[in-house]
């Protein structure tokens, strides 16, 4: 389960070193073998251990391309997505197109999610944090959670 948010910083090539703790995690689960593509509602970028994207891949393209938004998704989910391995230093080499749809820079945030992880350009992911406009109304399924 990849948990928790973790600063780290992406080179020039753009090279960004695995959180020890996550890296762990991602041998275990899958030796190091990721798949990075863009978010559907964010610019972020998601971040994948090959096996869990194996099992969503047919979902997304089992989804109609006759509607807009699910055409939508099928081009963001499968269009930039690319497989990658964590290197014997504990790295990932982002794809320029990549680092562009998300703005990632120098600074960059990678926030757990349970079963994957996100990848954040820090400035984005701050105005994100402050962002209380974008809330919106609360899901049924979680009126009934306690925290």
């Amino acid at each position: 389960m990849y948990l928790g948010s973790h600063a780290i910083n992406m080179d020039a090539k753009g090279r960004l070193a695995i959180p020890a703790r996550v890296r762990d995690t991602l041998l275990e689960d899958c030796a190091g073998r990721l798949v990075v593509t863009a978010h559907t509602e964010e610019r972020c970028l998601l971040v994948y251990p090959e096996p869990q994207w194996q099992e969503i891949l047919p979902k997304i393209e089992a989804l109609s391309s006759f509607n807009k938004v699910a055409r939508r998704a099928q081009r963001l989910l499968i269009g930039y997505a690319c497989e990658l391995q964590v290197d014997g230093n504990g790295r990932v080499l982002i794809p320029p197109t990549l680092r562009e749809y998300a703005g990632l820079e120098k600074k960059l945030m990678l926030v757990g999610q349970g079963k994957k992880l996100e990848l954040w350009s820090e400035d984005r992911w701050m105005a994100w944090l402050d962002d209380s406009e974008g809330e919106g109304e609360m899901p049924e399924e979680m009126a009934s959670l306690s925290l």
